[in-house]
Formats: C-alpha cells, structure tokens, sequence
C-alpha cells in the first residue's frame, strides 16, 4: 500500500476507533460524576484527607481546595527532586538543582509535562514513579473535576453548589485512570515497551564500542502521560524513543489514548445537562478541527522544500521511519491539539508551516479536543461567548442551556479568553527584550522568533512540546516558564470556576421562539468561527512574524 493510503487507513481507524469509545465511555464518565455512591476506598481517601464526601461546595470553596491541592502538589514534588540523592532508586543521580526542580514542579502539576532535562540521566525511578508519575494521575484528574463543576453550574439552579472537589479527584483517579491504565499497561509491555527496575547498562555495539542501555518502569507511566494528556517522556526522545513507542501499532494506540478522554467528554457534558444534542454539537466543532489540523500537517510535510527532503521524497528530518510522515504528522496534530506534548518526532524538524499549524493547534487554546477536562471547558466558554454574539446581532439577551448571559457571564468569559494570549505574548516580548535570553536561541531570523514564541505558547497553554533550537537550561528560562505554566493552568481555572459559579444561582430562563438552538449545524459554524476570529485577531502578528514569514520565504 502507498504511504497516502496506509496514513488514511490509519486515520479512518483511529475515528472509528473514537466514534466507538465516545458513547459508552462518556456515559460512563456522567455516572460517575454524578453517582450518589462512594466506593470503600474512596472512603478511605476522604477520612485521610479529612473531607466529607457527601456534602457539596461553593465554588469558592471549590477553587479553594483546587488552589491548595496544586500549590501542596508543587511544594511536595519539589522537595522530592531536592532529596533524589537520599532516596531509594536514585540510581546514583545527584538532587535536582533548585530551578529545573521548580520548573519540573511546575510542569507536573499543571498537566503541562515541559521538560528542560533528560529523563533518563537526570531523575532516578523512585522520583519518576512516586512523584512525576503521580502528578500525572492527580493532574489530568484535576482538570476533568473542574469541567465538572462547570457543567454542573449549567445544569443546577438557585443554588450556590457546585459539587465536591474532592470526591471528584478521588473517583476520576480511581474508577477512570487507574484501571485504564493497568489494562493498557499489560498491552504496552506485550507490545515491546520495557518495564522494569534496571538501571543504564553497557552493551557492546556491533562496531565494538560501548553503549549506555538505561532501563526503567516505562511502560506503566507511558499509558497515563498519553491517557491524562500529560505528554512527560521517561526518556529525553520521548514517544519517539523505542523502549517507549516500539512499533506502528504502539504509535496507534497512544495517538488513540491522548484522544479519547477529551473526544468522550461532550457526550458526558450531554449525558449530565439532559440533552445529549448540546454534546453531539460540540464534538462537531472539535471534529471539524480535529480532521483540518491533521490535513494540513500531513499536506505540509509532504510538500517538502529543499534539496535533501526531496531526495528524500518527503521531508523525514527529525521523523522515525518507523512511522513515516503520516504516523508523525498524525501524532504532532493531535499531541498539540491536546495538551498531551509527547512527540514522536522533532517538532523544530516540521517544515515551516508543518510547524506553523502545531504552533496554531495550541493558540486555539487546546479544544480539539484539548486537555482533560480543560478542552470541554475551554470550548464551552467560546460557546458561551457564541450565544452572547448571536444575541447581540438579533437584538435579544443571550441564553445557553436556559441559563442568561449577562454582564457578570461575560465578564468572566472574555477573562477567560484573554488570560493565555497575555501570558504568551508578553512572555515572548520579554524574552526577545533580553540580549542574554536572545544568546539561548540557535537559530536567526523568523525561525529563531518561532522557537521562542513556540516554547511560551506551549507552556501558557499547558501543552509542554517544544522546538529544539531553543535552549532552556538557564535559571532565568526555567524560571519565567514555571510561573507561565502556574498562571496559564490556575487562572482560567478561577474564571471558569467562577462562571460555573454564577450559573449555578440562576433561576432557569424557559425556551422561547427566539431561543438560539444550539444543538444545530448553524451553531456549530458559530461556534467554530468565533474560534478561529478569536485565534486570528490575538495571535495573527506573532505568526505573520514567525511561521508565516519562514513559509513564503
């Protein structure tokens, strides 16, 4: 088969494969957030953690409790790399010096997963298991508990609750991501991906020399970085190292389990409101973007520049041949369209605007499908935004899921929207402000401006991919990112908390003749517009600077 047909084939299969998951997982995901019934070991959990799961909180009291689990998170697990050396498994690693321990800190626990070290010679298993491996549990269930306090805000009325933050945390963690893990484990390790305990070893090589062969529980935490859309790699290559991604098959299924939380989501969002129609419509738009990402990666890097890539017959820098052009375009369209940031391949490699759409499926703000959980918000505040505009035009107060939008809504919204492109843009500024930071680029010109804004662009949005030509060891990088991924990940989670909050206390408006129906193709085309005019407007400039620019040089 050609490369074309066998990259469609591919594709079709991972649909299908999605279309399969979406209705049985995400009924399953509205269950257990909205179950009555706690399991024996999650009332264990909550007499540890001194909480009662049956009783309901404020939304401020919820962001209370979302604010003081990742700050404690952040302090646990940076305390753990400063003590590495004194622990069980550090296979001889000294501790972390102080900044990549706070920007790893940082990482973990905003789902962002960036990281500026090498697994492999830098973190012992102890620390890999116990704390990065954790965080990627605990992370990816954050996001899915606040998603559920906002949908929850849709669906309740005059009421100040917005449910239990920890009971949420508890039993995504405990019905949903562990089992799923153990099974896809047991898969990964029959596939080839290695789990096990050794540290490096040297192997003779076929020339004579020696070569360094570490070893390690891989297999166990790949499934969770992939399922949590966490994107941390055990080793420096990622999910293109080939203890961590083996076959064609291996490379498969983990592009299907970066998806397929985030692509059930709508379906629970549906499921729990009452009208799975408002599901369906949302899954649209995330399809719809989904598919054209995935199109214009592909076409991109098949029309290859240069002399070598057309030698080559495709422009395979940076890419395993093991999973060609469409395995690799395939995984970097949707690992940047969640905020997963594993990669199977260089992304600083991608041709110009191969690069330039990645660098986009992040400024859309990771909603096709997006991260756990902060995909189905993030796509929920521009719906909320879509209505506002629709009734702006015809001259009526807005209303989504009989709830009004009014000053206060929008307010929250647009600080919603607003609160990354600032993060980015004004992180990328500085950073080209400084002659010492600029001295971190390797490459001159529009591509240099990409890797910076790229590397702030990732972080903001919790993504954690990056382009190589960057470097980002310094005090100063390792810092400035840190705080980027802190702010980008908690601050829309206040606004979205509060907005699931002021929902919550309304009184429920009745449908009329006039009512904006959002559950039909017209408001799918809104929403999907108000996506890319919000996209285009913020962030045009710095792309016509960077990938643009390179582009059509």
């Amino acid at each position: 088969m050609n490369p074309f047909g066998a990259g469609a084939l591919q594709a079709l299969a991972l649909v299908v494969a999605l279309a399969l998951s979406h209705r049985p997982l995400g009924d399953y995901l509205a269950h257990l957030l909205t179950s009555t019934r706690h399991l024996r070991a999650e009332r264990v959990l909550y007499r540890l953690i001194g909480v009662n799961g049956d009783f309901d909180q404020t939304w401020m009291a919820y962001l209370r409790s979302v604010l003081a689990f990742s700050s404690i998170s952040v302090l646990f697990l940076y305390a753990f790399q400063r003590l590495q050396n004194h622990l069980w498994l550090s296979l001889g690693f000294p501790a972390v010096s102080p900044a990549t321990a706070w920007n790893t800190a940082a990482s973990f626990v905003t789902n962002t997963n960036w990281q500026s070290y090498s697994g492999e010679s830098t973190m012992g298993h102890l620390v890999q298991m116990a704390g990065l491996a954790v965080q990627n549990f605990l992370s990816a269930a954050v996001g899915i508990a606040v998603v559920a306090a906002l949908i929850r805000g849709f669906k309740r009325n005059r009421t100040d609750r917005v449910g239990n933050f920890w009971v949420d945390l508890v039993r995504v963690t405990v019905r949903l991501l562990l089992p799923v893990s153990v099974v896809f484990a047991i898969v990964f390790v029959a596939t080839g991906m290695v789990e096990n305990l050794h540290a490096a070893r040297e192997l003779a090589t076929l020339g004579g020399a020696t070569q360094s062969l570490p070893g390690g529980p891989v297999a166990s935490q790949e499934v969770i970085k992939l399922l949590g859309t966490n994107g941390g790699g055990f080793y420096n290559a990622n999910s293109a190292h080939p203890f961590e991604n083996p076959t064609p098959l291996t490379n498969w299924l983990e592009i299907y389990l970066l998806l397929v939380i985030s692509f059930s989501l709508p379906r629970t969002f549906g499921t729990m409101i009452g009208d799975r129609r408002q599901g369906y419509a949302i899954v649209a738009v995330m399809g719809v973007f989904w598919i054209a990402s995935a199109s214009a990666l592909t076409y991109f890097e098949w029309q290859h520049h240069g002399s070598a890539p057309q030698a080559a017959g495709a422009a395979m820098e940076g890419k395993e041949v093991r999973f060609g052009i469409a395995g690799s375009a395939l995984f970097a369209s949707s690992t940047t369209l969640t905020s997963t940031g594993a990669v199977n391949s260089a992304h600083d490699s991608l041709t110009p605007l191969g690069g330039g759409v990645a660098l986009v499926d992040m400024m859309l703000g990771e909603i096709a499908p997006g991260g756990t959980g902060s995909g189905l918000y993030g796509i929920l505040v521009l719906a909320v935004v879509a209505v506002f505009v629709a009734g702006l035009m015809v001259g009526r107060t807005p209303e989504y899921l009989g709830k009004k939008l009014g000053g206060r809504e929008m307010k929250f919204a647009s600080l919603y929207i607003l609160t990354t492109p600032a993060i980015v843009l004004i992180g990328t500024g500085v950073a080209m402000t400084f002659r010492g930071e600029r001295a971190n680029i390797l490459n001159s010109g529009p591509h240099g401006f990409t890797e910076v804004l790229y590397a702030f662009t990732s972080a903001a949005n919790n993504n954690g991919s990056a382009f190589a030509g960057l470097t980002v060891t310094s005090t100063w990088w390792n810092t400035a990112l840190g705080l980027v991924m802190l702010f980008g990940r908690l601050l829309p989670m206040v606004f979205v908390l509060a907005l699931a909050g002021s929902l919550a206390r309304q009184h429920p408006v009745p449908a009329t003749a006039g009512t904006l129906p959002t559950h039909r193709l017209l408001f799918v085309g809104m929403l999907s517009g108000v996506v890319l005019i919000v996209v285009g407007l913020t962030y045009f400039p710095a792309l016509a600077l960077g990938p643009l620019a390179e582009g059509v040089h």
